[in-house]
């Protein structure tokens, strides 16, 4: 499991043309195949990217382990952490209309709503939310969250969880991956537009670039709307067990969208691209600060993550881990990306260092 994976669990497609150029397709699926036959994921899928803008979708496994149902080729999943790139997006664009300021504090805008033992929100400002610096302790409870994963958790709900707690260090004098920072970002959202987050992810994201299979769940809904694979999570006794509908509340701002492999590259590539926020938003969000516990030389920007690679440059994105679900992949500068998924949070960390390394072995091609 990567590291971001990690954190959000424990602090938690139309078929594409064939890519005439990128990497050959035996090696994208011998790396998919590895993630099912030697590290025990149930299925996994990907949609490549290469330099000329043509992708092409891979699939390996089984999209149910009860019927044997083959993998819906570039289907629907739970993306976790990647939602938070979503709401940084968001939180961007109201910077540039002049509307948030990075540096302002999270008082000005939930006036009194973050005061507990070694911080507070007059001291805290929106961009150490955005990078994970604002030593706010963590809302997830996850043994809660695998345990009822029916339950409706509404947003204050979640902060009262963390406000409890002591905070973890001074506001701005380190990093520490944190969903409570993602979940005031998308309660300033709201305090400022006046409007639920899914909807104005949707108005100035989803709809803006046209990701058609992208959606931020309403509240009550378990479901996955289009064609996808099952999640599943390994139990004590070594059975999967079927965590494909659950209500994805507890994630809210941090992590509960639903969207596929293709439309999180075109999502990626269109914010690299500049199609989502003016140049000085976008330099701002790509300005990163060590985060060694995602791995050697990683960065984290306002919401990105970058990731040195072997034949040199970096890759940007997030990644996400959701119960039955997790992400990973990386966009170039040049175009070249990977997005991926299987349906299963594994439990040996080395799984996620063979993420990474399918990621790094796929942009290097």
């Amino acid at each position: 499991m990567t590291a971001v994976a990690a954190a959000v669990v424990a602090g938690i497609l139309a078929p594409a043309t064939t890519a005439s150029a990128g990497p050959r397709p035996d090696v994208v699926q011998q790396r998919l195949d590895a993630l099912v036959q030697k590290d025990g994921a149930p299925a996994a899928l990907a949609t490549v990217k290469g330099r000329d803008g043509r992708t092409r979708t891979y699939t390996a496994g089984v999209g149910d382990v009860a019927t044997k149902a083959k993998v819906p080729v570039d289907g629907q999943v739970r993306i976790g952490s990647n939602t938070k790139v979503f709401t940084a997006v968001v939180v961007l664009q109201l910077v540039a209309e002049g509307k948030v300021g990075l540096d302002t504090s999270v008082d000005t805008y939930l006036p009194g709503l973050v005061r507990g033992d070694g911080f507070d929100g007059r001291n805290i400002t929106v961009r150490q939310l955005l990078q994970h610096t604002s030593g706010l302790p963590e809302y997830v409870d996850k043994d809660g969250v695998l345990g009822d994963p029916e339950r409706y958790f509404e947003p204050r709900e979640l902060l009262d969880a963390a406000l409890v707690q002591k905070a973890h260090f001074a506001p701005g004098a380190q990093w520490e991956y944190n969903n409570t920072n993602y979940l005031l970002a998308g309660m300033i959202i709201q305090k400022v537009t006046g409007r639920p987050i899914g909807e104005e992810i949707t108005k100035r994201v989803i709809d803006r670039i046209g990701l058609r299979h992208t959606y931020f769940p309403r509240p009550g809904d378990m479901t996955i709307h289009e064609a996808h694979p099952k999640g599943y999570q390994r139990v004590e006794d070594g059975s999967l067990r079927d965590y494909t509908e659950l209500d994805p509340s507890w994630g809210w701002a941090a992590g509960a969208m639903v969207s596929t492999n293709t439309d999180l590259t075109r999502f990626y590539g269109a914010l690299l691209g500049g199609r989502l926020l003016p140049a000085a938003q976008l330099a701002q969000m790509r300005t990163t600060v060590p985060a060694e516990q995602l791995g050697s030389g990683v960065g984290y920007g306002l919401g990105l993550v970058s990731r040195p690679l072997s034949c040199g440059g970096l890759s940007w994105g997030h990644g996400g881990a959701i119960p039955g679900y997790e992400t990973f992949g990386g966009t170039t500068d040049d175009g070249r990306a990977v997005s991926a998924a299987v349906t299963t949070i594994p439990g040996d960390p080395e799984v996620g260092k063979h993420m990474d390394q399918a990621v790094d072995a796929v942009l290097c091609r």
